[in-house]
């Protein structure tokens, strides 16, 4: 065992602690990750069978990563791990044991997209108001039920879900929510939640399926488990309930998950769950500098909720944190341009080593303008998925509705895609009979000669189910890569795609080659065949291939195509790290959001948010705040961020604007004090005129002399904006250059020097 040589005392402890339960706190840069792989390698090199190993990641790229790197120590045998997400294991173990439940084993899933468009059918169906009951609001009241583990009828039975739903002018949501999961059921589809509610259905109603995979699954592994919702810790639970051999590894200081359903009290209570839990700290931090690691800990010991630990590193003192002070947001887009330049040119940085980490997806405009400015490369995380595309989403719908018939959301994108006559009226009405007489929409098309169409309705309606039915054929002999390209090429949907020469079009063309490239490339991977048991490798079925994109997460997109600058939110960023890393927009309000003030554990979480920021640090760290954007249209003065006084001002180095002089940047400013950053007391004094009247602000102009009520006498430079939102640069004797914005300042005109001329 050679490979354990490169552990630490504590992490080789951690490795080989492998039966009863066990938490490892594992704080950032902290070799989690190779701790999680040699764990499992050594239960393997102990003689533990890999059949009976079940380890649970949050991304199918980690799991992929940790199987390789078993591979590389163990061999061929790693392939026999139940190894992957949550969504992916429970979607596997479904496929074999949810007929139980009363599901297909070849059952749909349905991505958020098409259950937000199932719901809005029925919303429409049901004669409500779509902008009260809006699919977004729906679903995410039934999203938040599943993960809760309750079915309809127990939403139903809830009196303080119901009285909410009535308070909120809402009452039929519970009704949406049953009418919702009989639909699903019908089409033979489950959504994300339902993968969880589902298995855990499964685990609790059929206790000889519980047993079976109890006695299957006998040392469990769970990776993030800060992230673990209610759901999936009850099914972790169910399965570890006889041997007890479970393995958590997480960081309660990197919860940031709650508005997805994720609890922190998973983490801070599973020793009382467990009270021979072994508990073991991974402290040692291998990534970040003293300054980085030490600013994390300064920053997260203001949490009241946490479990004790304190991150060090041995990496050197490094450099101080940069602040970068800017007027606006375009200011600030501009200072973090110029120092990424100045980064590259003076240090040699790859574009690859640099982020932008900012709160929300909005704020990344000001980035990207400045950047392309510079002419460097970036790439912006959090767009549309490939998945998500039009063009992808309409060829899956024709390998959804061959692999399942049963799929209402799949039949009705594509019956009519490429045109071929079927119009909405026609499949409204057969809609209306399929739900009058509890059949899928399939049922009807199937049996179209029975129901009231014309005869040239009922001839393409005949000629596309037979056409669907051809394809489903080919399922049992033909790989995906082949049924695939037969149905793209004999629905005419790449002569469609072909014909449109636009950019756009070529574009599209080239996104479905793309897929048809990955389809092949699932379709000869290796097979490897082990006697006695199934390994995941072997289906190369279209049926397969659906079930693997479909269990794809965001950050299993390929992000190193390109040497680009990253830019993205700090919740994208969790689990990745950069030399270089700039968290921009620190004000009040924006980070932390002004969402999180209502409470001490949202701002606990948004300063968990914080900590995670800083810590994909490895060498340099900059934070950005501008002293007024514009939000909502309007322009808005700013705070810096409360968490930047949280960190010990002597490890910060304070920068005014850089694409301004200093001394125009630094008056009215910030100054460095032990115990925050503090507004700086102005070195001037203004006693105001005694005749003082603040004049219209629209009357103000360029060359103006004016009165401000505390700055004093200056000359208007210039003018910017419009209207309410107009915004004067104004140079003061006593304090130097001034934004204003006009609507709140008071100024009085004394004189226009434009006139005098």
């Amino acid at each position: 065992m050679d490979f354990l040589k490169e552990l630490n005392e504590i992490q080789l402890e951690a490795v080989k602690q492998i039966e009863g339960p066990v938490m490892i706190m594992a704080g950032p840069g902290s070799g989690k990750t190779r701790v999680l792989t040699y764990r499992i390698a050594y239960m393997m090199e102990c003689g533990i069978d890999p059949f009976r190993i079940l380890a649970l990641t949050f991304t199918n790229k980690a799991a992929a990563e940790m199987r390789h790197r078993i591979q590389e120590i163990i061999g061929l045998e790693a392939k026999n791990l139940w190894m992957g997400t949550f969504h992916s294991i429970f979607a596997r173990i479904l496929r074999y044991d949810g007929d139980k439940l009363g599901y297909p084993s070849n059952f749909t899933i349905y991505d958020v997209q098409d259950a937000k468009s199932l719901l809005k059918q029925i919303i429409k169906e049901e004669g409500l108001n779509d902008k009260l009951y809006k699919p977004n609001t729906v679903y995410f009241r039934i999203s938040s039920a599943k993960n809760s583990l309750l079915s309809p009828a127990a939403y139903q039975a809830d009196t303080n879900l119901v009285s909410d739903d009535e308070s909120s002018g809402r009452p039929k949501i519970g009704y949406l929510y049953e009418k919702y999961a009989k639909r699903c059921f019908q089409a033979g589809a489950m959504d994300f939640d339902d993968l969880l509610l589902k298995m855990y259905e499964l685990l609790d109603k059929h206790p000889e399926v519980l047993y079976k995979y109890q006695n299957k699954f006998q040392f469990l592994m769970v990776d993030e488990f800060q992230d673990t919702n209610y759901a999936q810790y009850e099914i972790i639970k169910k399965l570890a309930a006889i041997h007890e051999n479970i393995g958590v590894v997480g960081d309660d200081a990197q919860s940031i998950y709650a508005f997805r359903g994720a609890t922190i009290e998973n983490i801070l209570s599973f020793q009382k769950e467990y009270p021979d839990t072994k508990v073991l700290k991974l402290e040692q931090n291998y990534r970040s500098t003293e300054h980085i690691v030490n600013a994390a800990n300064e920053i997260i010991q203001n949490n009241k909720s946490q479990l004790a630990k304190t991150i060090w590193t041995d990496k050197g003192e490094g450099e101080k944190i940069q602040v970068f002070k800017c007027m606006t947001d375009s200011d600030e887009g501009r200072a973090v341009a110029d120092n990424i330049h100045e980064q590259k040119l003076r240090y040699h940085y790859k574009n690859n080593d640099i982020a932008i980490l900012y709160r929300t997806n909005a704020q990344s405009r000001s980035f990207e303008e400045s950047l392309r400015k510079h002419n460097i490369p970036y790439k912006v995380y959090g767009g549309m998925s490939f998945y998500q595309r039009k063009e992808i989403k309409d060829i899956i719908g024709y390998f959804r509705l061959t692999v399942n018939h049963a799929d209402e959301e799949a039949l009705r994108r594509v019956i009519n895609y490429p045109t071929r006559g079927i119009g909405k009226t026609t499949v409204e009405k057969a809609m209306v009979i399929a739900n009058q007489q509890e059949k899928t929409l399939w049922q009807v098309l199937a049996n179209i000669g029975m129901y009231n169409f014309n005869s040239r309705q009922k001839t393409l309606i005949n000629q596309f189910v037979i056409m669907v039915k051809s394809f489903a054929t080919m399922l049992e002999t033909q790989n995906a890569y082949d049924v695939a390209f037969h149905i793209g090429k004999s629905t005419g949907l790449l002569r469609e795609l072909h014909g449109d020469k636009s950019i756009e079009g070529l574009a599209r063309f080239e996104n479905i080659q793309e897929l048809l490239n990955g389809i092949k490339e699932f379709s000869e991977r290796d097979v490897v065949e082990e006697e006695g048991e199934e390994t995941q490798d072997q289906d190369r079925s279209l049926g397969a291939y659906l079930q693997d994109i479909s269990l794809l997460t965001n950050q299993d997109d390929d992000d190193n195509e390109n040497d680009s600058v990253k830019l993205m939110t700090v919740h994208a960023a969790k689990g990745l790290e950069f030399a270089c890393v700039y968290v921009v927009g620190m004000e009040d309000q924006l980070f932390p959001s002004m969402m999180s003030m209502n409470s001490r554990e949202d701002l606990e979480e948004e300063r968990r948010l914080f900590y995670v920021a800083v810590t994909r640090a490895k060498e340099k760290l900059t934070l950005a705040f501008a002293l007024s954007r514009y939000r909502f249209g309007q322009l808005q003065y700013c705070e810096p961020s409360r968490f930047l006084k949280e960190i010990d001002q002597n490890r910060l180095e304070v920068k005014g604007n850089v694409t301004k002089p200093r001394s125009e940047i630094l008056g009215g400013g910030l100054k460095r004090k032990s115990g925050g950053l503090l507004k700086k007391k102005p070195d001037y004094e203004h006693h105001i005129s005694e005749d003082f009247t603040a004049d219209d602000p629209q009357n103000v102009q360029v060359g103006m002399e004016v009165e401000h009520n505390r700055f004093g006498v200056g000359k208007v430079q210039s003018l910017e904006g419009v209207g309410q939102n107009k915004i004067a640069t104004v140079h003061f004797d006593a304090a130097g250059q001034k934004k204003i914005m006009l609507k709140f300042a008071k100024l009085m005109i004394l004189r226009n020097n434009n006139m005098d001329d």
